[in-house]
């Protein structure tokens, strides 16, 4: 049971994440080159993938951007083998920055190839 101090810090914990997350979703970024080209880019989809995964929205993140996920973990990793130093952890992180790059480049074939680009 939580004591009415921790509560309180969980409820106003929460309730700032959700503004931070509403207030990411209303000021997300333009995309220059969908601005200039009118088509997506390699990268379209990555803020709003973003902000559905914060939300808790797994299935619709993979959909709007499959490498989101991928690059969490990355990031996350990347940060406990700054400070803990894994012994193949640098070997992990090229591979999974490879295996990022290839999901961004078969997720984009894929969206040129089933006519999504507009």
């Amino acid at each position: 049971m939580l004591k009415p101090a921790a509560a309180l810090l969980v409820f106003v914990l929460l309730t700032s994440c959700h503004s931070a997350v509403n207030w990411l979703e209303a000021n997300l970024l333009k995309c220059p080159i969908k601005q200039t080209l009118l088509i997506d880019c390699p990268g379209c989809g990555l803020q709003r993938s973003l902000v559905a995964l914060l939300r808790g929205d797994f299935a619709k993140s993979w959909h709007l951007y499959p490498a989101t996920m991928p690059m969490v973990f990355l990031v996350g990793f990347t940060v406990l083998h700054l400070k803990m130093n894994f012994r193949w952890g640098a070997l992990f992180i090229k591979f999974l920055y490879i295996a990022i790059a290839s999901i961004i480049v078969v997720s984009y074939i894929v969206k040129i190839k089933t006519h999504q680009l507009f």
